[in-house]
């Protein structure tokens, strides 16, 4: 099959003719339709994640139709659309596993990064931890939800927010977009933060009351921040613009080093600071049924499989805005 690996060298995606994957027990093969680029995949590439397969196949927001299933499938069958996420594995024994909370499992596995994920034709998944999908829905504007969705939706129920509160985000991508619309949704007013005229206009058109630069201060304090931009200079500046008692989120898996900060000026007054790490199954099951009920759709750049390479040079310049999605055909 046609696959796009990473590379000995950093920064590189290399096309590629693997053979088909071998379905273990509890597997299923899945013919790939569409699957979303994420920062994560630009992080796996660029080697700023610590290699964990050479040669792997990035991608992990995959919408595809199961194509064969292995030995013990019991709820997926041929011909079902599917979405194959970032988990993609946890022990199911540890501590945090039995208190539900797989997503700190320190035996976690993840697509695109231990194991061929959907930059390619076909991948396979266990069957455990792929979401079933309706036949109805769009493969390209579905496909960032699988990420980009989930991850923002676990963001924002960490952020705190109360109901109608003022909200910053600092960078507008995928995520943050997808976000936006969930935030809105609930009353939030959106203080947007962000590099790129392109951006700051897809910011402006999902509702946001305030749209400035990274390094900007919004006009009124905060509630609560989510640092979406993998940035680490960023994050005093949103603890700065936020009340007492309020809290900053962190969603990305890698960000540049933090700069010193002071207790005074940045975490007294009850000010929280938090992480994202991952997300559990729960959360992507709740996260797509709201998305449903809300009719949640990113705005979309398509990109052919052979523009794979492409559409992750688009992302790491900047060079487009909202949720790229790489499809079959």
């Amino acid at each position: 099959m046609k696959a796009w690996t990473t590379s000995d060298r950093a920064g590189e995606v290399v096309a590629s003719d693997l053979p088909l994957p071998t379905i273990e027990p509890g597997e299923v093969l899945v013919k790939v339709e569409a699957c979303g680029v994420c920062r994560t995949d630009l992080h796996v590439i660029d080697q700023e994640l610590p290699v964990h397969r050479p040669g792997v196949v990035p991608g992990h927001q995959v919408v595809g139709i199961v194509h064969a299933v292995g030995p013990a499938v019991r709820r997926l069958h041929v011909g079902d659309r599917v979405g194959v996420a970032w988990l993609r594995s946890t022990c199911g024994a540890c501590s945090w596993c039995r208190e539900g909370r797989e997503n700190l499992c320190p035996d976690s596995r993840y697509t695109g990064w231990d194991a061929h994920g959907g930059f390619a034709e076909y991948t396979a998944a266990p069957e455990a931890y792929v979401y079933q999908l309706p036949l109805t829905v769009d493969p390209v504007t579905t496909a960032p939800l699988l990420c980009a969705g989930i991850i923002g939706y676990r963001a924002l129920s960490r952020a705190h927010l109360p109901p109608g509160g003022r909200l910053g985000m600092y960078g507008f991508g995928s995520s943050a977009h997808i976000t936006a619309r969930l935030a809105t949704a609930g009353g939030a007013q959106l203080f947007v933060m962000t590099r790129g005229a392109a951006d700051r206009e897809l910011a402006r058109t999902a509702g946001a009351v305030f749209v400035g630069a990274a390094t900007d201060a919004p006009p009124v304090t905060l509630d609560a921040a989510i640092v979406f931009a993998p940035a680490g200079e960023l994050v005093p500046r949103a603890l700065e613009a936020t009340r007492r008692g309020g809290t900053v989120v962190l969603a990305g898996i890698h960000m540049s080093d933090i700069p010193t900060m002071t207790y005074r000026d940045h975490l007294f007054d009850e000010r929280d600071l938090r992480s994202v790490t991952a997300n559990t199954r729960a959360d992507g099951s709740s996260f797509l049924r709201v998305a449903n009920a809300l009719g949640v759709s990113p705005t979309i750049t398509r990109y052919t499989f052979e523009q794979t390479r492409a559409a992750l040079d688009d992302l790491r310049a900047g060079r487009s805005c909202g949720s790229l999605v790489v499809t079959s055909t």
